[in-house]
């Protein structure tokens, strides 16, 4: 279906360890925009490079995608498009709107990039209405000049504020890597910082190395460590947690998104 669509998913483009068992049980999360990102993240597995150009048929052919994949909850993520003056928030928004014409009752979550810290970008792509704002902070402060040399821990931090400002009824959700080089002090204000900007959603998991050209793994934390994480992250406040080895942003997101409902 996804080759058929001429689709691009996160799960293929950056060898996401879960693909197959959320390919079984018929959860994909999308990847809008192309295959090819402006930056060039040492941990990420996608390509970098010049992007082409929008596809503007590509919103209804994930609406189409995702009835024909009988989905009720759809996970849609992009590239980052520093080429783009509105960093491909227009686009985001088109393929929201057109999830919700096509499928009734349909959830959207939605994991963004920075947008270079641009507001009315995130104020274009909240006006669709997702049901959840995902922006992952990725890693700790100290380590963003390796892991994310073109992104700003500040910034990422603002957005995920804005969030709330902008519309107090659509949840935020980050989610941070382990296994970088990363101190459990600096560990535990990442999530501080994650919690003090209003967003109560967040993800833990563990960094692996797509390729040998990648950052190499420094840590292979144990699986009681990431249970200690979640108690740590829920003690400081958040409402949801969801933390292990191969825990990734969108990995039962349905779940998290519906366990969170009153």
């Amino acid at each position: 279906m996804i080759d058929k669509g001429r689709l691009h998913t996160v799960c293929q483009e950056a060898n996401c360890p879960n693909q197959f068992e959320c390919f079984s049980a018929h959860t994909a999360t999308f990847l809008i925009m192309g295959g090819t990102c402006t930056r060039n993240c040492r941990f990420c597995n996608i390509d970098g490079g010049q992007p082409g150009p929008l596809d503007p048929d590509e919103p209804r052919r994930v609406a189409q995608a995702a009835a024909d994949m009988k989905l009720r909850y759809v996970v849609v993520t992009s590239v980052t498009r520093d080429d783009l003056p509105d960093g491909g928030a227009a686009h985001f928004s088109a393929t929201i709107r057109a999830l919700k014409e096509k499928i009734t009752g349909v959830q959207v979550e939605v994991l963004i990039p920075d947008f270079q810290g641009d507001r009315k970008a995130l104020e274009t792509v909240m006006a669709a209405r997702p049901e959840v704002l995902n922006h992952n902070m990725e890693t700790v402060a100290r380590l963003y000049p390796t892991v994310r040399p073109e992104a700003d821990y500040r910034r990422s931090l603002d957005l995920l504020a804005r969030v709330k400002q902008i519309d107090s009824a659509i949840p935020a959700k980050s989610g941070i890597m382990l296994g970088l080089g990363e101190s459990e002090d600096e560990v535990r204000q990442a999530i501080a910082d994650i919690h003090a900007t209003g967003c109560r959603m967040l993800t833990i998991g563990q960094y692996l190395q797509p390729t040998a050209n990648h950052l190499p793994v420094v840590e292979f934390v144990p699986p009681e460590a990431f249970d200690r994480w979640r108690r740590v992250a829920l003690e400081i406040g958040f409402d949801k947690v969801a933390s292990g080895p191969f825990v990734r942003s969108s990995y039962h997101a349905g779940e998290m998104y519906s366990d969170k409902q009153p």
